[in-house]
């Protein structure tokens, strides 16, 4: 395999017999890891003039990234091989696998190197394979460059966010895609065969549909999504959720709420969907004014209009990252409105300045218990973060928390956090609910 692009040329029908030997060389071996591409690269080697094509026609019946056994012959573990095929009106120089936190974690460290494709000789497909736990599961791009080495491994902030920008979906991935936001394509999502279900998150024909409404509370853009056969005087169970803006109309929540609602996995809930309006790091790092606005005028306005958020027993605050924190926060300042909190990939390590670091482990920690109940939620790739959960969580266990906990095989990812949101509800707010270990 080699880093630069090389010129393919068009089978020849009666070719020569090939100079070379006709199976990769031990060198060759050593490097491409995938037995399907390793035998692509051995037909093309013995000079089969159909051999790109029968790869790439195998690729899009089944299907990519190509899943294969683990070469170490763990029955817990995947080689996954992602592939991107080269476009001759537009050919490459570099080709980045953005696979999500996976690559995040090198970039942090400065080293993008470990992610750039190798285009298999002689050939237009361009590949890097990931020896990946069965579980895993993980949104992914690639991003194709025409320009030096040096400037596809730039790993600074301002190229990364240049990256994202363009970054393109794997148009050979048989999966819906994740949607995004503010201009940007696509992701593809990578899930492996013993990756968490996910049967809430598409949108199903044989459900009842609820209603989602676009309004404002105190000049604040909220989104509502109603229960099927909602009525104005209630009562309801009440789910808050954090960043509305992405939960609404990029990731379409509702569809979850209506498959939650038809399956019986959750009571007649209303949702208010809460836009940070760009002001997410002021609202969403444990601000008292922003969870006093939502206990004292959110929330008041939600059961006069819709009947829902009288009772903190039923009423959820959910949120990621940054508003996993605030979701958590809020369960703490405000337990007298807030009885339920989802937590998926807390930011608890906040604010990690002159302040020190976990302030909100450490309020929990040593305040009087509060009357809530907490589901958390981590990835295990979430470097940053995980041991950070894991505090918090052995924090509320030896305080007598009623804690709900668990650990995903992914990252800081909406391809995680949307089963994990309809998990994670119907644990709080569906019946006979348990304790999870």
């Amino acid at each position: 395999m080699k880093g630069d692009a090389t010129v393919t040329c068009p089978p020849r029908k009666n070719p020569p017999a090939p100079p070379v030997p006709a199976g990769p060389t031990e060198s060759e071996a050593t490097a491409v890891r995938s037995p399907l591409l390793r035998t692509l690269l051995a037909d093309v080697r013995a000079g089969r003039p159909d051999a790109e094509e029968t790869f790439w026609r195998h690729a899009a019946a089944t299907g990519t990234p190509l899943v294969e056994p683990d070469p170490e012959g763990d029955p817990d573990h995947r080689l996954v091989t992602f592939v991107r095929r080269e476009d001759p009106a537009h050919p490459a120089t570099h080709v980045l696998a953005l696979v999500h936190t996976v690559t995040d974690k090198d970039r942090h460290a400065g080293d993008l190197a470990p992610h750039l494709m190798e285009r298999v000789d002689g050939t237009g497909v361009w590949a890097i394979s990931h020896r990946l736990r069965a579980d895993h599961r993980a949104s992914y791009q690639f991003h194709a460059t025409d320009g030096t080495r040096e400037d596809a491994l730039r790993a600074d902030r301002a190229s990364w966010l240049r990256v994202l920008d363009h970054a393109e979906p794997d148009p050979l991935n048989d999966r819906a895609p994740l949607p995004s936001r503010d201009g940007r394509n696509p992701a593809s999502v990578l899930e492996l065969p013993e990756a968490p279900p996910q049967s809430r998150i598409r949108r199903r024909d044989d459900v009842d549909r609820g209603r989602t409404l676009d309004t404002e509370v105190d000049g604040r853009p909220v989104t509502v999504h109603l229960p099927p056969g909602h009525r104005p005087d209630g009562p309801y169970a009440l789910a808050v959720l954090l960043d509305g803006e992405m939960w609404g109309p990029v990731l379409g929540v509702g569809d979850i709420l209506d498959n939650l609602h038809a399956d019986g996995d959750l009571p007649p809930t209303v949702a208010v969907l809460v836009d940070t309006m760009g002001r997410r790091m002021q609202d969403l790092a444990c601000s008292a004014p922003f969870v006093d606005w939502l206990a004292d005028t959110l929330l008041p306005w939600a059961e006069r209009e819709y009947g829902a958020g009288a009772d903190a027993a039923r009423t959820v605050v959910a949120g990621q990252s940054a508003g996993g924190l605030t979701a958590a926060f809020a369960a703490f300042r405000r337990p007298d409105r807030f009885g339920l909190a989802l937590s998926q990939s807390g930011s608890f390590w906040w604010p990690d300045d002159e302040r020190g670091s976990e302030w909100l482990t450490g309020q929990y920690a040593w305040a009087e218990r509060r009357p809530v109940t907490l589901h958390l939620e981590v990835g295990l790739q979430e470097w940053m973060l995980l041991q950070e959960n894991r505090r918090l969580r052995n924090v509320l266990r030896a305080r007598g928390y009623d804690v709900r906990y668990r650990e995903f095989n992914g990252g800081h990812d909406y391809a995680c956090w949307r089963g994990g949101l309809a998990d994670g509800l119907a644990a709080l707010l569906g019946e006979g609910r348990a304790t999870s270990p």
